[in-house]
C-alpha cells in the first residue's frame, strides 16, 4: 500500500523517467453550504497529487530546490534520474509520507497522467445531474486538459471540451477524445488558436473518423456480443456461484440459437431469455445498432381538448412550470390570452373538424412553431402563434402532484402536507425537496412513491423523514423553528404501489422498518438487485449485471423477487382509474388524520425564558 486508506486515492500514473507517482485523491474537505437547506457538501474535494519515489529526491514545487537558470540558458534541466533495463529504485519506507499536492485548486478532477517534463490532468466543471443518465450515451465535451510544466512552475491549459485523454505507451503521443471526435497530437500539446483549426489534418491533430470503414458480418458480431454478455454476467454477478445456475450449460443451450437469429431485435430478444435464467431483477439489455427509422413526431399542445359537435373547444390547460418550458402548456405562455372554452379552428391552415382531429394536424411538428387559428365565443378568429412540446410528460406530471397536493390540503383543512418522489436518483431527490420544505411543517405528511422507478438516494430522503423534533429555535423575530432543522411536524403516512420497484422497493420496506408510519397501497415490484453498467458491447448495446443485493433485518433477502406488501393494501380498479378516483390516495388521507386526531401535534406552549431581573426587596 502506497497510501494510506484515509482518503479515496485513484487514477495512479507513473513519471516516465521514475522520478514521481501521480495520482488524484479526495483528501480536501471544504464544505460549500446548500443553496435551498440548511445542509453542506463536497462537491469538488479533488486535487491531483505525487509521491516522490526516492526519500532523496525534494519536491518539484518548492523554489528553494530549483538550481538558477545560467544567463540565456532556456532549456529546462531534467533533474530525474533515468531509469535503466534493471528499473527504478523505489523508497517504500516512509512513502505514504511523502505525498506532495500540485499548487491546483481543488475540483472534479478526471484523469491523471505523466509525461516528459509535465504532469497532465483533466477535470469537469461542477454541475447539476438533472438530466444525466448511464443509457444517454456520450456526455457534452465539457471537461478541460491542463499541464503542469515542471519546467516553467506552472499549470497551462492543454485543450478545452474534451471528453478523456490518453497517452501513448512511450509518452510520447496524445489522443485526446471530445464526444464522439478525436484528436492525436504529441505529448508536449498546447492549443494556441482555441476554436481554430478543426479541420482534420496532421497540423490540427484531428482525426477523420468518416473515413473508416467497416464490414460488419452481423452473425459474426451477435455471436461475439454473447461471449462477452455472458463473460461479464460470470464476472460480475453478485454470487460467484450464480445463484445456483450452471452457467456454462446456459451457455451450452443457448450459444447454437444465435445462429438462428435473422434480426437484431431477435438478437435482444434471445440476450433477455439468457440473462433471464438467472431469475434475478435487473439484468437488463438496452441499445444497439438498429438501423434508423423515420420519425414524424407528434406535436403537443398542452392541453385537453373536445370536439362539441362543431369544433374543437380547449376543455382545460393543465397547470405546469411557466418558467419550465418542457413543463407548462405552449397555450398558457404570457402574450398568447388563450383560455379554456376557446376554440382551436385550424392548425397552420389546415381547418379541423370531425374528421380532421388537432392530433393529425400536428404530425411531424414536434417542438416547431405552429400557427394556430383561435377563436372566443362569437369574436373575430385570430391567428397566435405557438411552440409545441415534443411530450407532454413534465406538464401532465407537474399538474398530477399540484392536484394531489392542492387535494390533500382541502380535504385535511390545511393540516397534512403532500409530496410525491418520482425516482430515486437525481429528479426524485429534485422533486422531494422542492416541496418538502413546503410540506413538513403541517401537522401530518403523506408521502407518495407511487410509480417511483427506483435510484440509489432512497437513504438520504430516509434520513430527513427519520427525523425527530427534540426542540425549538426561537429568536425575538420570526417563528419558532425545529430542532433539528426540516424534521416532521407530526405523523406521516406513505403511498406505494405495484409500479415502485428497486430503490422505491427499498424506501418502502425500509419505510416500514422504521416505523415512520403505515404504508397504504400495493405491494411493490420486488426487485432491489442494483447494477452499475459501465461495459458497451461492441454495437453500442448496454447489458447490466445484478451486482448489489440488499439484505433486511426482517425479511432477510425476501425484498427481491417479491417486493414488500402494504401494512393497509388499498387497489385502484379500472373503474376507479376511469372515473378519475384515487382511492389509495382517499385513504391515506383517512389514516393520517386519524393518527393526528390521536396524537395532536402541535408547536408547544412554550414557558416564561428565564429572566435576569433581580428580585424586588421586600
Amino acid at each position: 500500500e502506497i497510501t494510506r486508506p484515509d482518503f479515496i486515492d485513484l487514477m495512479p500514473s507513473f513519471d516516465p523517467k521514475g522520478a514521481y507517482l501521480y495520482f488524484l485523491s479526495a483528501r480536501v474537505f471544504d464544505p460549500v453550504y446548500d443553496t435551498h437547506y440548511f445542509d453542506l457538501g463536497f462537491p469538488r474535494g479533488l486535487k491531483p497529487y505525487l509521491i516522490p519515489l526516492q526519500a532523496d529526491r525534494p519536491s518539484p514545487f518548492s523554489a528553494a530546490t530549483r538550481p538558477p537558470k545560467a544567463p540565456g540558458d532556456s532549456s529546462p534541466k531534467d533533474e530525474a534520474k533515468d531509469g535503466d533495463e534493471t528499473g527504478i529504485d523505489i523508497d517504500l519506507e516512509g512513502i505514504a509520507d511523502r505525498i506532495v499536492a500540485f499548487p491546483v485548486p481543488e475540483g472534479r478532477y478526471l484523469r491523471i497522467a505523466g509525461a516528459d517534463g509535465r504532469a497532465l490532468f483533466s477535470s469537469r466543471p461542477v454541475e447539476g445531474s438533472l438530466g444525466s443518465s448511464w443509457s444517454s450515451g456520450e456526455d457534452q465535451p465539457k471537461g478541460k486538459l491542463e499541464a503542469f510544466d515542471f519546467a516553467a512552475d506552472k499549470v497551462e491549459t492543454v485543450m478545452e471540451g474534451i471528453s478523456d485523454f490518453s497517452l501513448s505507451q512511450n509518452r510520447k503521443v496524445l489522443a485526446i477524445t471530445a464526444g464522439p471526435k478525436l484528436r492525436v497530437v504529441p505529448a508536449a500539446f498546447k492549443e494556441t488558436n482555441g476554436k481554430a483549426g478543426q479541420e482534420p489534418g496532421r497540423e490540427s491533430g484531428w482525426v477523420d473518423l468518416e473515413r473508416i470503414r467497416v464490414e460488419v458480418h452481423p452473425g459474426l458480431e451477435w455471436r461475439q456480443m454473447f461471449k462477452e454478455a455472458w463473460r461479464l454476467q460470470r464476472d460480475q454477478f453478485w454470487r460467484p456461484d450464480m445463484s445456483g445456475v450452471d452457467w456454462r450449460d446456459v451457455a451450452v443451450r443457448y450459444l447454437p440459437l444465435v445462429d438462428r437469429v435473422g434480426a437484431r431485435s431477435e438478437f435482444s430478444d434471445l440476450m433477455w431469455e439468457m440473462q433471464g435464467e438467472l431469475g434475478t431483477s435487473h439484468a437488463y439489455e438496452l441499445g444497439g445498432d438498429y438501423r434508423p427509422e423515420p420519425q414524424w413526431l407528434l406535436g403537443f399542445l398542452g392541453a385537453d381538448l373536445a370536439f362539441d359537435g362543431r369544433s374543437w373547444k380547449i376543455a382545460r390547460v393543465p397547470h405546469g412550470d411557466s418558467w419550465e418550458p418542457a413543463a407548462s402548456s405552449p397555450l398558457a405562455r404570457p402574450g398568447l390570452d388563450i383560455k379554456e372554452g376557446d376554440r382551436i379552428i385550424a392548425v397552420d391552415g389546415a381547418d379541423l373538424d370531425a374528421s380532421t382531429v388537432p392530433g393529425a394536424a400536428l404530425v411531424d411538428r414536434a417542438g416547431r412553431p405552429v400557427r394556430l387559428t383561435v377563436r372566443r365565443g362569437r369574436r373575430k378568429a385570430r391567428t397566435v402563434i405557438v411552440e409545441t412540446l415534443t411530450n407532454e410528460f413534465g406538464l401532465r406530471y407537474r399538474d398530477w402532484v399540484e392536484a394531489n397536493r392542492e387535494r390533500v390540503h382541502r380535504e385535511t383543512g390545511g393540516t397534512v402536507g403532500y409530496v410525491h418522489i418520482p425516482d430515486m436518483g437525481p429528479r426524485g431527490y429534485a422533486e422531494f425537496h422542492r416541496y418538502y420544505k413546503n410540506e413538513v411543517d403541517y401537522p401530518g405528511l403523506i408521502v407518495d412513491v407511487r410509480n417511483n422507478r427506483g435510484g440509489h438516494v432512497s437513504q438520504l430522503l430516509l434520513e430527513k423523514l427519520a427525523r425527530r423534533r427534540i426542540g425549538y429555535d426561537l429568536t425575538r423575530y420570526g417563528r419558532p423553528e425545529p430542532y433539528p432543522d426540516d424534521a416532521p411536524m407530526g405523523p406521516m403516512v406513505a403511498l406505494t404501489d405495484e409500479f415502485a420497484g428497486s430503490d422505491g422497493d427499498i424506501f418502502s420496506h425500509a419505510f416500514k422498518l422504521y416505523g415512520l408510519g403505515p404504508l397504504i397501497g400495493k405491494r411493490t415490484w420486488g426487485g432491489v438487485i442494483g447494477i452499475f453498467p459501465r461495459h458497451a458491447l461492441v454495437d453500442g448495446t448496454i447489458t447490466t449485471q445484478p451486482e448489489f443485493s440488499f439484505w433486511f433485518e426482517d425479511v432477510g433477502w425476501g425484498v427481491e423477487n417479491y417486493g414488500t406488501d402494504p401494512d393497509i393494501e388499498v387497489d385502484i380498479t379500472p373503474q376507479d382509474f376511469a372515473a378519475g378516483r384515487d382511492p389509495q390516495l382517499e385513504r391515506a388521507i383517512t389514516e393520517v388524520q386519524f393518527i393526528i386526531e390521536r396524537e395532536r401535534p402541535t408547536v408547544p406552549e412554550f414557558e416564561a425564558p428565564p429572566s435576569r431581573r433581580p428580585p424586588r426587596l421586600p
